[in-house]
């Protein structure tokens, strides 16, 4: 833990007092979103202080020329990224003259806010004195509509305290923005065109290189004492990317005086007139209004907790944390469009690109396919068919590979690699043995096997070509290996015979055979349709099969472990309860050669495997393998506590999965690594989800049943969560006396618990 002044609160995000210091991290933590645009929670008014601005919008990525290694062949020739998108949410203010500025106000007092995931808004409240001895409090609540997507509204509200004021709204629109991590400080805006109302405005820009249109809007109404006064602008000023309305009024001391400001984007991802849509956009949120839009809001809001909800009783920080978690995941990505994916970042940050990684399949579908309609899981699927064309184009051009063998980007917004670092872009390539996983994960939960046939086998055999050509025959070992890779452990890079990456390998080439098969039987003329587009032989089947079936695999007979690599038992094996406190995280203390000359793994390798392939080992073999890698763990990845919460609650060391839960879930809260000024880490957000529902729920799916083995923590006093299995909704409640499970509707649903088949709704299990 490295921050601690979020206010515990069973459903909100609470802030008190004003700290520069605490400026950015904040900015982060107080993100909003709703699946189509976020923003980070920067001030509207003016703020001189240091600050990150952003604001994002789905879908919308610009190429940024990579600074690292662009002239080797091979290499991706840009980095692509979410772009700081133009602002809408600045207001200037002047009262009696004089700039409000948090950074030059001469007292700040009272400062709160509040992020209330429960509805779906973020508020901001302080007291300031002014440098000219004026003193006011100052309100403001902002969200971003669920329903109409495209629209935002900001309520800002101002009361003078000791005198009358002359205030001054100065609402703009700016498409002159730039990126925080830009590499070249190029200007990824290009504007086109702006357009002056009323009280509202329009500027209209397009990306260059990308050529994404987008037309930013606002519409602006001034409240004295909450009544509409009726006033236009006095003055209009504008720019080719920039218009900003001045509103002159007066008020009394303790009246207050309020302007709403709706803006938001309309994009040409989305409609052919970006313009007529904003306009069509403003029309239908002023016809609502504010207090109809939010409690749209709220409504919205309430039906995703319905289903999507976890509570925890008797711990609420750990509630505070898991709420949160599953907050951000919904404001990241609502499952409406099969273009979009889960960024690393959300739209809290530009870390990463806000680009799509095997996060989305590795740890995000199961979120998503258990709270929500499987549509929305495979959309996400079918957003990497979609890029089945561009993978094989990138094993062919980049690795020289033939025949439709597809090797899927580690990092893509459209289906091209842009990542920026080798030893990720073409070391890395177990993320093709994730998008496998998540095709076969997503069959196993929903029980819907049509998107195999009909898209999901190219998948399957472009994956499999990959493998069977990567592999190389060692005559020494008389068995095929892997060389020059990276696993899921970062901190290692050209390794040889990551257990890891050969033993998906070997798991991707046997399913993708077994679903060629059984798509023979079941869907013929699917069967027919795929081999002939792929040119798919027996012949060639067979050859991949020789591969999976002398597959080399890194042990140490004495210790009864899998080698994460060959050559680890070399390393200086110290462990981490041995490393001076002083030195974490060693991945900003330590020199890139000395981590990866060290023993320290950044997040679960050996047992990233054991998560996905729990029913191929013993449970004897999996504490084994744990207690030896864990005590070499630093968990510097944000994909790491949740994944040895699970399998820790798995093997009953309750204290060591508790620890872990409540490290993912606050990961950000907390700060532990350091970074969260730079955004939050979402797609970890739904490993926090599983290290409850499969951690401490014990959820599996076997043989098309549920099963659970329920335990709880000795620091709560009970659990709950529900579960969209196959169209039922099963409610679990866990508390130390007993469990029980409760299904919505009439139809029977069998469960096993404990090992032993029940009918759900019909009993509770006595812990």
């Amino acid at each position: 833990m490295n921050q601690d002044y979020i206010k515990p609160d069973n459903w909100s995000i609470i802030e008190e007092g004003f700290d520069v210091e605490r400026v950015k991290s904040s900015e982060s933590l107080f993100s909003i979103g709703n699946g189509a645009m976020g923003q980070r929670a920067n001030f509207e008014e003016t703020y001189s202080g240091e600050t990150f601005q952003g604001s994002y919008i789905a879908g919308i990525y610009y190429p940024d020329k990579t600074k690292v290694g662009w002239w080797k062949n091979g290499y991706p020739k840009y980095f692509a990224k979410v772009l700081n998108a133009p602002n809408w949410i600045g207001i200037d203010v002047k009262i009696n003259e004089e700039n409000l500025d948090l950074n030059t106000c001469t007292e700040v007092k009272n400062f709160r806010r509040e992020l209330n995931m429960k509805e779906g808004w973020y508020n901001r409240s302080f007291e300031a004195t002014l440098k000219n001895g004026t003193e006011i409090a100052v309100n403001i609540r902002r969200f971003l509509s669920l329903d109409l997507d495209e629209a935002g509204i900001i309520k800002y509200e101002i009361t003078p305290l000791n005198k009358d004021a002359k205030i001054v709204y100065k609402p703009y629109i700016d498409a002159g923005v730039t990126n925080e991590d830009a590499n070249w400080e190029e200007k990824f805006w290009e504007p086109l065109e702006v357009k002056k109302g009323a009280n509202e405005a329009f500027v209209t820009a397009q990306t260059f290189k990308t050529h994404f249109k987008v037309t930013t809007f606002m519409h602006n109404t001034i409240f004295a004492n909450g009544e509409n006064v009726n006033i236009s602008p006095s003055t209009i000023d504008s720019t080719t990317d920039k218009v900003q309305f001045t509103y002159g009024t007066i008020i009394a001391k303790g009246q207050t005086s309020s302007i709403q400001k709706i803006g938001g984007y309309t994009v040409s991802l989305n409609h052919e007139n970006t313009l007529a849509a904003a306009e069509k956009t403003i029309k239908a949120a002023v016809t609502l209004g504010y207090d109809a839009l939010l409690q749209n809001q709220i409504d919205s809001w309430s039906k995703i907790w319905e289903m999507s909800d976890i509570t925890i009783d008797g711990d609420v920080k750990a509630q505070q944390g898991i709420r949160f978690n599953i907050f951000q995941l919904n404001q990241t990505y609502l499952g409406k469009d099969s273009r979009l994916n889960i960024g690393p970042k959300g739209f809290t940050g530009e870390k990463y690109g806000g680009s799509t990684y095997w996060d989305t399949e590795a740890y995000c579908i199961p979120f998503y396919m258990a709270t929500k309609d499987q549509q929305v899981a495979r959309n996400l699927l079918t957003y990497r068919f979609n890029q089945l064309d561009k993978a094989i184009e990138n094993a062919k051009d980049n690795l020289g590979f033939k025949n439709g063998a597809a090797l899927y980007p580690m990092v893509t917004m459209n289906g091209e690699e842009c990542h920026n670092e080798w030893e990720i872009t073409h070391e890395e390539i177990h993320r093709n043995g994730a998008i496998a996983f998540a095709i076969y994960n997503y069959h196993r939960f929903t029980g819907d096997y049509s998107y195999i046939p009909e898209k999901g086998l190219e998948v399957l055999i472009g994956i499999a070509r990959f493998w069977h050509q990567r592999a190389s025959f060692s005559k020494e070992k008389n068995q095929y290996v892997i060389l020059g890779v990276t696993g899921p452990n970062e901190y290692e890079n050209n390794i040889n015979n990551n257990f890891y990456t050969n033993y998906i390998a070997k798991w991707c080439i046997d399913y993708a055979s077994e679903q060629i098969n059984k798509v023979a039987l079941e869907y013929p003329s699917d069967h027919k349709r795929v081999l002939e587009k792929v040119k798919l032989s027996a012949n060639e089947i067979q050859e991949w099969k020789k591969v999976a079936n002398d597959m080399y695999f890194p042990i140490s007979k004495e210790l009864g472990i899998y080698l994460q690599q060959d050559g680890f038992l070399d390393k200086d094996l110290v462990p981490v309860k041995d490393l001076d406190r002083s030195q974490r995280p060693i991945n900003q203390k330590w020199s890139w050669d000395r981590v990866l000359r060290s023993p320290y793994i950044k997040q679960a390798d050996v047992l990233q495997c054991f998560y996905f392939f729990e029913d191929h080992f013993s449970k004897e073999e999996l504490e084994r393998n744990f207690d030896f890698y864990e005590s070499f763990t630093v968990h510097e990845s944000s994909l790491s506590p949740c994944v040895h919460s699970i399998q820790a609650a798995h093997l009953d060391k309750m204290d060591m999965a508790y620890t872990f839960y409540l490290r993912t879930s606050r990961l950000d809260l907390d700060d532990y690594n350091k970074e969260v000024e730079e955004g939050c880490h979402i797609t970890s957000m739904a490993g926090t989800w599983m290290s409850i529902v499969e951690g401490f729920g014990g959820m599996r799916v076997k043989n098309d049943q549920l099963h659970f083995a329920p335990k709880i923590p000795k620091e709560w006093k009970g659990y709950s969560f529900k579960i969209n299995f196959r169209n039922q909704i099963l409610k679990v409640a866990v508390n130390h006396n007993e469990t029980t499970f409760t299904v919505d509707g009439d139809q029977d649903l069998t469960i096993v618990v404990n090992g032993k088949p029940e009918i759900a709704g019909k009993f509770a299990q006595i812990n």
